[in-house]
């Protein structure tokens, strides 16, 4: 049995062992593979592609190469690792969705926008792309270090010349071990404008480089950038959020149904993967109104269609989509690289310096490079014009040496030559010695002489070197410049769908088969009263209009039903239509039960801090009041109001503010006013109390005090007048009431009763349809046993069917 050498066991403490280990590997990742230097924004593994490529002279000008090779040169000179991490690299330096400016060229399927990977690097081929001809210039000229590489046998630069700020042009992603980089691309042009301005204006601020140069990230996929803040904390601290969000046109289609089209798309958004997340949304009912969904993308450019249906408001459902899609995304931008080998994160002058000062040292080691090689070669020519001045010497002490060295031996003595020159001279050809051979020798002596002076004056010169880099910064924005796609735009990032929405007054119009529409006021002119009208709504099936209401858009709409539930939308989101359209039924917008009718439409307004009661009358004179903050919160399936008794329903809801005195008007020509107090605070599930003993006939309407000081009464042939409230006796709850106004065949019985102050202007709608706007001043004031003057001139077979009350404060109320 073989003996165990104990003696070659070591005791380590394990603690300090993986505490050494892990800051090791934490080193390595950080420094070796995950963040990139902050001189060519390259981490290691980009840098050994190109520098492979180059080497292997697959540059741009040459044919495609395959991947496979390329990858193989990676791994077995340069990087030790697998060759799906070399070869997902170098995909993704040639996808013009990944990267600003490609660096590689590359010949095949290297991926999509979708999420769908390369085909294996045996069938795609690449070369080098244009531009990264620059970032591996002058490389031959000793203007970069080199080390060895994994095994010593190779060596590599240890950093790109890069004659453009690359850092910032790509940009660029990273995770190492207890941090992260995150850098976005930026425009090639802006960015080496604010390099130049930085050249020539060392104080520069951070706020001139933003007004001036560089004004933000320019993402390769386009889109919005939304608002500046953003960008100004990346710049000035390394670290800030750029909310971006997708292009899209809004387009009205023929059949008056509008249509999204989605053309850029955030960075590093999966596009397959967001039309799949919209699906999602519609078939979960989150976001509704859209009727098709299809992508029409092709190696044009992104085509995302989206199809709305005809009542929706296109901006709610956008910005639905932005709050719930990646249609708007956010780049945590965190600027940090490596600094003399060590990570730091940077400002953008931080970055802009350091790039400045490598190619300071780029441009003095290419022109300290030239000028050796041109006084070498100047030496050497000196040696051959003396050769040339004294030839037939030369040739003798040539023939009589035995050997090169004793030539070269008496050449150095005799004409006080360097081994150097002494060595041309005897490797010259004999055809040198033609006269045209003499001439070009010289004249190449007197082009060196100029430029040896040329290139010792620009390394005494810094002004002169910076103008260098100036100038060639400039050439390769010439070369390769383009516009900015991603476009900065002052939005607000999280908008609520009101705020798309202009604030304006509209009329909606529900039909007693249940068909509900929205309109602007302004589809209604003013006219006289005892005009025809003009027609406000089509309807089909003897349908007639039930309820007339105006409102603004921005205001809540509670429906109440004929089962005593409330329902609550915006205003905004009831379907808009032209003033003749039918519009839709109101079961396509509601959840209501079979049966369930909505009766009565009230007007929520915003920021209203004088209600506090909701007051309900129902048809057959039942009353209950109840706190309005019991339907602050309306699920959509609705929720109770008022428990009605059989064979009643609900005719009309009143906001009060608790002191209020009620006016409750019936069919037969007759109110009753009394007190709000006089019916104490109720739960919704109560059912109420006696409020108004109709006598055999039906409650038509109802009205309060703060509303106005004269009781408006409309009857149904069209008849109308004011009177005032003070007219009405006071009494309690329950009270028959007294003559409102005079029912003759004439006029007919009475079908609205409100409360006006005379400014207000009165919409009048028959039931087929038909609707007048008038001032209510128009309207005479008469007693309570008066049948008042005609107000809309309806049909034989037309009569009145609701009114509604616009007042100059644009407060609309709600009629019946």
């Amino acid at each position: 049995m073989e003996e165990t050498n104990f003696d070659k066991i070591k005791q380590r403490n394990i603690a300090e062992e993986m505490k050494k280990s892990f800051v090791s590997y934490a080193m390595s990742v950080i420094v070796a593979r995950a963040l990139p230097d902050v001189r060519d924004g390259l981490k290691p593994v980009h840098r050994r592609i190109l520098y492979a490529m180059n080497d292997l002279g697959m540059t741009s000008d040459k044919p495609y190469k395959k991947s496979a090779r390329i990858v193989g040169e990676v791994i077995g000179k340069y990087h030790p690792h697998g060759d799906t991490a070399v070869y997902d690299s170098m995909v993704r330096m040639s996808q013009d969705f990944s990267y600003r400016y490609m660096l590689i060229d590359g010949h095949g399927n290297f991926g999509s926008i979708d999420g769908d990977g390369a085909a294996a690097m045996r069938y795609t081929e690449a070369r080098m792309s244009k531009i990264s001809m620059e970032l591996v210039r002058d490389i031959n000229k000793n203007t970069v270090d080199f080390v060895d590489n994994y095994d010593g046998e190779e060596s590599e630069p240890s950093v790109m010349p890069s004659r453009f700020p690359n850092i910032l042009v790509n940009g660029g992603t990273g995770i190492a071990v207890g941090m992260a980089t995150n850098i976005p691309p930026h425009n090639l042009g802006e960015v080496i404008d604010g390099t130049i301005a930085l050249i020539d204006n060392p104080d520069i601020t951070i706020k001139e480089l933003m007004e001036n140069y560089i004004y933000g990230p320019d993402f390769p996929t386009g889109a919005y950038i939304l608002g500046r803040y953003g960008i100004k904390s990346a710049f000035e601290t390394g670290r800030g959020s750029v909310v971006m969000r997708a292009k899209v046109d809004v387009k009205e289609m023929p059949n008056g149904k509008h249509q999204l089209t989605v053309t850029e798309i955030p960075y590093q958004v999966n596009k397959a993967n967001l039309v799949e997340k919209i699906a999602n949304l519609v078939r979960e009912k989150e976001v509704e109104g859209i009727t098709d969904l299809r992508d029409e993308s092709n190696r044009d450019g992104i085509k995302i269609i989206i199809e709305l249906k005809k009542e929706v408001q296109p901006e709610v459902v956008l910005n639905q989509l932005y709050r719930l899609t990646a249609l708007q995304s956010s780049f945590g931008v965190n600027l940090l690289a490596l600094v003399d080998g060590k990570p730091q994160l940077l400002n953008i002058l931080d970055v802009l310096k350091n790039y400045r000062d490598h190619q300071i040292e780029i441009i003095t080691r290419r022109t300290q490079f030239d000028l050796k090689k041109a006084e070498e070669r100047a030496h050497i020519l000196e040696g051959l014009i003396i050769a040339l001045d004294h030839i037939d010497e030369v040739i003798s002490i040539i023939r009589t040496s035995k050997d090169d060295p004793e030539a070269s031996a008496k050449l150095n003595e005799r004409f006080e030559l360097s081994e150097v020159q002494a060595k041309a001279i005897l490797d010259m050809q004999l055809r040198r010695l033609t006269g045209l051979q003499r001439d070009r020798i010289e004249n190449e002596y007197k082009e060196l002489q100029a430029l040896i002076i040329d290139l010792r004056d620009i390394l005494a010169n810094h002004e002169r070197l910076l103008g260098i880099i100036k100038t060639e910064l400039t050439e390769i924005k010439d070369k390769f410049g383009d516009d900015r796609r991603s476009e900065i735009i002052d939005a607000d990032i999280d908008m609520l769908d009101e705020d798309l929405i202009p604030v304006e007054d509209i009329a909606v119009t529900l039909t007693m088969n249940g068909y509900i529409k929205r309109t602007t006021v302004d589809s209604f002119n003013v006219q006289n009263r005892g005009g025809k009208g003009v027609k406000g709504i089509s309807t089909y099936d003897e349908d007639v209009v039930d309820q007339f209401l105006v409102m603004s858009t921005h205001d809540s709409l509670m429906l109440f039903t004929n089962l005593g539930k409330v329902y609550r939308i915006r205003g905004f989101n009831v379907p808009g239509s032209s003033r003749t359209s039918k519009g839709i039924p109101i079961v396509n917008l509601l959840d209501l039960q079979e049966g369930e009718q909505v009766k009565t439409l009230v007007r929520v307004k915003q920021d209203d801090e004088e209600s506090k009661f909701l007051f309900f009358v129902t048809k057959l004179g039942i009353v209950k009041r109840v706190a309005i903050d019991e339907f602050s919160s309306i699920r959509q399936n609705g929720k109770i109001a008022i428990s009605l008794r059989e064979d009643d329903e609900l005719i009309g809801v009143r906001m009060t503010d608790g002191e209020n005195e009620i006016i409750i008007g019936g069919n037969n020509g007759k109110a009753v006013r009394f007190k709000e107090d006089e019916v104490r605070p109720m739960g919704r599930t109560a059912s109420g109390v006696r409020g108004f003993d109709v006598d055999g006939g039906y409650v038509v309407g109802v009205a309060t005090d703060r509303e106005g000081q004269y009781i408006l009464a409309i009857t149904e042939k069209g008849y109308g007048k004011r009177t005032d409230i003070q007219e009405y006796r006071l009494t309690k709850r329950g009270a028959k009431g007294v003559k409102t106004v005079n029912i003759t065949d004439k006029n007919g019985a009475l079908v609205a009763l409100r409360a006006v102050d005379g400014p207000e202007e009165l919409f009048v709608i028959s039931s087929e349809g038909i609707v007048i706007r008038t001032e209510v001043d128009n309207i005479g004031i008469y007693g309570r046993s008066t049948i008042g003057v005609r107000i809309i001139n309806v049909g034989e077979t037309d009569s009145v069917s609701s009114i509604a009350i616009l007042k100059n404060d644009n407060e609309a109320e709600e009629g019946e």
